[in-house]
């Protein structure tokens, strides 16, 4: 599998296969790419009905120049020991996802940061630093989260404002989805009534609300049910075995038979 930026080729087939309709997996095949990385790169250059490939090549190099003054310079080195430039592109991939389910780009850049924090919270200015936007991009972007119940404020020990995902935010935000939908339940039911019991249009939108009422109950089931799940701690991974140590493990095991009773007895 290549390494490395996608080329102007490349990017010239995405846009070929967006042209006749192909699935981002099935473009990502074709050029022996992730998926991940077809994803990120229509989403993040105007989506699948804007995207340019010249335009989406010349944007990569700018990006590049902007993070590389004079081509050598490197990601600044993380506290945590952690690779900066995998972090960042994980980021990436992960606010493309969020994208994909409708969050606009800097939205989705800054709940993709939060949650890639070990603490879960960051201020305005520690946002901005880390995502190189402005105050008011920010600004925007976590009121539109918090509105949608997917971040939360608060105001630490220096009275500074931080922004939040925590446990239970995924959970409300489930309670919230299902609370939009009985808003539909509703307002499809008004119709039936205007439009008149057992006409087409009446008949419509009454299968609409059965619909939604029975999703909306799903949602707040599986919810409920699950609400544990993100409360749990994961489990850790056993550590390894020493590659010595599971050689010799296996060669006392294969021993061991010859120096037990059934050994014993074969030798008598």
């Amino acid at each position: 599998m290549p390494g490395g930026r996608l080329t102007q080729q490349e990017r010239q087939q995405i846009a070929l296969g967006l042209g006749d309709g192909l699935a981002y997996a099935e473009i990502a095949r074709r050029l022996d790419r992730p998926t991940s990385t077809v994803t990120r790169e229509v989403m993040r250059n105007g989506g699948p009905t804007a995207y340019r490939p010249d335009l989406a090549h010349r944007a990569t190099e700018g990006r590049a120049r902007r993070r590389r003054p004079g081509g050598d310079a490197r990601p600044a080195a993380r506290g945590d020991g952690r690779d900066a430039t995998a972090v960042r592109d994980y980021e990436e991939a992960f606010a493309t996802v969020f994208m994909q389910s409708g969050l606009p780009r800097m939205t989705a850049r800054v709940l993709a940061a939060l949650y890639a924090t070990d603490a879960g919270s960051l201020t305005a200015g520690e946002l901005g630093e880390r995502l190189q936007v402005s105050a008011g991009s920010i600004s925007k972007a976590v009121a539109f989260l918090e509105s949608q119940s997917l971040i939360r404020r608060e105001r630490d020990d220096r009275r500074r404002e931080r922004y939040i995902v925590d446990d239970e935010l995924w959970y409300q935000s489930m309670i919230a989805a299902a609370k939009a939908n009985e808003q539909m339940v509703e307002i499809a039911r008004q119709g039936v009534a205007v439009l008149g019991a057992g006409t087409p249009a009446a008949a419509r939108l009454e299968n609409v609300a059965r619909f939604m009422d029975f999703v909306s109950e799903g949602i707040v089931r599986a919810a409920e049910q699950a609400r544990e799940i993100l409360l749990s701690k994961p489990a850790r991974p056993e550590p390894r075995p020493e590659p010595g140590a599971e050689s010799g493990a296996e060669s006392g095991s294969k021993s061991g038979p010859a120096s037990g009773p059934e050994g014993a007895g074969e030798r008598g």
